[in-house]
């Protein structure tokens, strides 16, 4: 039983160490699964595992395009991976693919998905390449949310109730579908999901292979702050401003030669140079005080912390909401594990301990551990998605929006609905449409009997 084995989690709760871990352990090899590191010559920035703590094992996929190329699409990524997946099973090990990257994990433990469900803004954009110029040919895409979404209530209706009004992205999107292939993106999506379905009856199985980890590295959120906010200090000991200066002086050189960089994608985006961006211009300009540099480092740094930590509850999100959906619709919530890394000294106990007998009974053929039953942390997460899902309609790969006209909000999702219906906001909001009614009744009243008594007045003989 040779499985294809998977790690993920958030930034800072020891996927790389894990992977080696087990690497070491199985005769692995490990796949990268995070767009930053492929970036070579950054391994600060892309905070990617040095070698020294590599084991001798090999990483695929690691530090391997330069600066200036995008970022891989995630059909590019799958494609790599498949193709180094099946060379390391060849040679009779086994494959383990690590990253902070998800949907392009995702793209590789899954058969195709939905359109735009279970995969991220990237790789939807992907899924019909030419819509990169489809404003020209159809400039209403480029109009305000307001406007798309009248037109998508038009062409669409179901997935006009599905978006939020103000989330112009997935509203284009689903003009775009049904501009680029004349069909309503509610139906393609319907068709799909009963595929799913049948294939599922059918036992064929929407995992792309039967063996399947996923090893979910997670802590606690107060921990993992305080954590993410002490690695940022040790980054900038290892040589993080150094990274990010040669990150800006390649900008420099390229502006000498009349290239413009697009700072909008790639590497460029990654936590750790766009927010010291500033500081090395006020460096280069030379009109700042010493002072004022000293505090537009400190004041980028503290951005880095702070997007560092918004960055890892983005992850977190991914893996409760997405992920958990393909796997539930694929029936294989039991695949996903995950391991409680709160408290690093006791990695060998609740991290490598549990991971290795889960790869090594399956590898036998044996009945894995419910994963509830791992920690309290597992306990928690996973009861509580399963509590969800009870609730929740199984069979409407939709979905819709929720509007509450006294609150006049909406919510994306029943859960949110449900929440503000028991929030104090919601519930003053009654209050007050309450008093409103009652006022506006009691004027009413008095309307009708002024208009009553200037009647009586009017009539002859009063």
């Amino acid at each position: 039983m040779n499985p294809l084995i998977a790690v993920v989690g958030a930034t800072g709760t020891g996927k790389s160490k894990l992977a080696v871990d087990l690497a070491s352990r199985f005769n692995g090899e490990i796949i990268n699964g995070d767009a930053m590191q492929m970036y070579r010559g950054l391994p600060i920035i892309t905070n990617q595992i040095p070698i020294e703590e590599r084991n001798g094992i090999p990483h695929h996929l690691l530090s391997c395009i330069d600066l200036d190329a995008e970022a891989w699409r995630v059909g590019l990524f799958k494609r790599e991976a498949l193709r180094i997946i099946e060379d390391i099973r060849a040679r009779g090990k086994v494959p383990i693919i690590v990253g902070g990257t998800h949907y392009y994990t995702q793209a590789v433990l899954f058969k195709e998905q939905l359109v735009g469900e279970g995969v991220d803004d990237e790789s939807e954009r992907e899924q019909l390449t030419e819509f990169s110029s489809t404003s020209k040919k159809w400039p209403i895409l480029d109009s305000s949310p307001e406007v798309l979404l009248e037109k998508l209530r038009e062409v669409d209706p179901v997935m006009a109730a599905r978006w939020h009004p103000r989330d112009g992205r997935k509203i284009r999107r689903s003009l775009e579908i049904y501009f680029q292939t004349g069909r309503r993106a509610s139906d393609i999506y319907k068709e799909q999901f009963s595929q799913k379905r049948k294939a599922m009856d059918q036992e064929e199985g929407l995992l792309r292979f039967e063996n399947t980890l996923v090893f979910w590295v997670h802590a606690e959120k107060e921990v993992l702050n305080a954590r993410l906010d002490a690695r940022v200090d040790d980054m900038v000991k290892q040589g993080l401003m150094t990274e990010a200066e040669k990150m800006s002086d390649y900008l420099r050189e390229k502006a000498s030669q009349g290239i413009e960089v697009d700072q909008t994608r790639g590497v460029w985006v990654s936590i750790g140079f766009k927010e010291l961006a500033p500081y090395f211009k006020a460096i280069r300009d030379g009109e700042a005080s010493e002072k004022e540099i000293e505090d537009l480092k400190r004041n980028s740094l503290e951005l880095i912390r702070i997007a560092t930590r918004q960055y890892g509850t983005s992850q977190v999100k991914w893996i409760r909401n997405k992920l958990w959906k393909a796997l539930t619709e694929a029936g294989e919530t039991r695949r996903l594990y995950l391991l409680d890394s709160s408290n690093v000294s006791d990695w060998s106990k609740c991290i490598a301990g549990p991971s290795e007998e889960i790869v090594q009974l399956m590898q036998q053929n044996k009945p894995t551990p419910d994963p509830k039953s791992l920690s309290q942390l597992a306990a928690a997460e996973f009861g509580a998605k399963e509590a969800q899902a009870q609730k929740r309609e199984q069979t409407d790969p939709i979905g819709r929006c929720y509007t509450c006209d006294v609150c006049q909000k909406t919510m994306a999702t029943e859960d949110q609905w449900h929440i503000h219906l028991n929030s104090h906001q919601h519930k003053r909001g009654l209050k007050s449409a309450s008093k409103r009614t009652q006022r506006d009744e009691y004027f009413r009243k008095k309307e009708l009997e002024a208009k009553g008594i200037q009647a009586l007045e009017t009539e002859p003989g009063s």
